[in-house]
C-alpha cells in the first residue's frame, strides 16, 4: 500500500501560480506512475497530469497543457504540480494518485488540497 499527502493548496487570485505537492510513503518501491486529478463542485473527478515514476515521461490533459507542470523528485518520493496562470475554473479539490506497477490504473489516493481561484 502506498500513503499519499498532498498539500500546497490555497486562495489564489487569477492569473497567479500555485505549486501542489505530494509526499509518498509506504511501499513506494511499487509506483509506477503518478498523476494529479481534480474536482469541482458538482462535477466528476478529471485528470489532470501523470507522470512515469522512472523515466519521469509526463503527460497532460489537454486543457491543462501549457500552464500545469508535472514532475517528481524519486530521492524525496514527493510529486509536483506546478499551476500558472491559474483560472477560477481551476477551483477544485486536487487529488494525487499512485498507480503500482500491475495494477493498471491509479490504486492509491491522497485526501485531497483544495485550490480556490478568485476572480
Amino acid at each position: 500500500q502506498v500513503q499519499l499527502v498532498e498539500s500546497g493548496g490555497g486562495l489564489v487570485q487569477a492569473g497567479g501560480s500555485l505549486r501542489l505537492s505530494c509526499a509518498a510513503s509506504g511501499r513506494t518501491f511499487s509506483i509506477y506512475g503518478m498523476g494529479w486529478f481534480r474536482q469541482a463542485p458538482g462535477k466528476e473527478r478529471e485528470f489532470v497530469a501523470g507522470i512515469s515514476w522512472s523515466g519521469g515521461r509526463a503527460y497532460y490533459a489537454d486543457s491543462m497543457k501549457g500552464r500545469f507542470t508535472i514532475s517528481r523528485d524519486n530521492a524525496k518520493n514527493r510529486v509536483y504540480l506546478q499551476m500558472n496562470s491559474l483560472k477560477p475554473e481551476d477551483t477544485a479539490v486536487y487529488y494525487c494518485a499512485a498507480e503500482s506497477f500491475g495494477a493498471g490504473d491509479f490504486g492509491s489516493w491522497g485526501q485531497g488540497t483544495q485550490v480556490t481561484v478568485s476572480s
